[in-house]
């Protein structure tokens, strides 16, 4: 089912959409480009030698604005705002649940999502609100603590972008977006049979968040899951099942406000080995001790 109408409230006081006639603004702009494929270029500045910094250092004059999160007069979702367009982009986790009684079904993509930790295969949601009055996404997780993670493509993010949809409790998701759902092997909730990778996982542990504004408030839901079962198109895996091929997943980030992002092209960067590189006397004079104030 969809997440409870309160949510519509949330969103109008959010104000994510900062256009009043969006889809006027949308035909202003270049059609979607269908021709642009992923391909790799080289990094920014392939003769980037250490101890260089960074390669544009021209704004290094301007000034930075401090921000207290927590000021005087400062609304909670001031800070929503800030962070959704600084943190990017992000990953979204489209979430599929099932209530514990097998009922009531749910789909919906959250961009407070990433991977953890491999072994096990762990990966972190976060849900607004607190457990007491959860949406349905959460109160299925809750209650079945099963779910599937599905990763977002751009041949299907309109379809993703409508199950978050204000539909009243008791309307799925499903037949709005028009997704397919396919069986899971370890799991009760369905995975996108769109998906071209798909995680069944289960709930290891949730942990709740108070308002620092409200003291007693509880604003937020964090849950561990762990992958249990991974699916992956046969034409974006390698033999080994080791390597997604980005050019076959498509991914696409959550940027902020209403922005999404499409990757279309990547450049590969080795990590430095420090036996190998302070071979070279240069770079073996800038290994020095940690002191306070210097970057772990």
């Amino acid at each position: 089912m969809a997440t409870n109408t309160p949510k519509a409230d949330a969103e109008s006081t959010i104000q994510r959409n900062p256009h009043p006639d969006f889809k006027s603004v949308e035909a202003s702009r270049p059609p979607f480009s269908q021709t642009s494929q992923f391909h790799y270029t080289q990094t920014p500045q392939p003769a980037w030698t250490p101890g260089t910094g960074a390669n544009n250092t021209s704004n290094l004059s301007t000034p930075h604005r401090e921000i207290d999160p927590y000021a005087e007069g400062r609304p909670a979702v001031h800070n929503y705002k800030l962070l959704i367009s600084g943190i990017a982009p992000r990953p979204i986790g489209f979430l599929s649940t099932i209530s514990e009684d097998g009922t009531s079904t749910n789909l919906a993509p959250f961009s407070y999502f990433n991977l953890v930790c491999h072994d096990p295969p762990l990966f972190v949601l976060g849900f607004s609100g607190g457990m007491g009055k959860a949406k349905d996404s959460l109160a299925n997780l809750l209650g079945s603590k099963e779910c599937t993670l599905n990763i977002i493509s751009e041949d299907y993010i309109e379809a993703a972008n409508f199950t978050s949809i204000n539909a009243p409790p008791g309307i799925s998701e499903w037949p709005l977006s028009g997704l397919h759902p396919a069986k899971s092997k370890l799991v009760k909730p369905d995975r996108v049979q769109e998906a071209v990778f798909s995680i069944e996982a289960k709930l290891v542990e949730t942990r709740e968040w108070e308002s620092r504004a409200t003291p007693g408030k509880k604003t937020g839901v964090m849950a561990v899951v762990e992958g249990v079962r991974f699916w992956v198109r046969e034409d974006a895996i390698d033999e080994a099942g080791v390597l997604i091929d980005p050019a076959v997943l498509k991914p696409v980030g959550r940027l902020g406000g209403i922005t999404y992002g499409r990757v279309t092209e990547a450049f590969e960067l080795p990590r430095p080995q420090y036996e190998e590189v302070t071979k070279d006397p240069e770079v073996a004079k800038l290994a020095k001790p940690k002191t306070d104030g210097q970057l772990e």
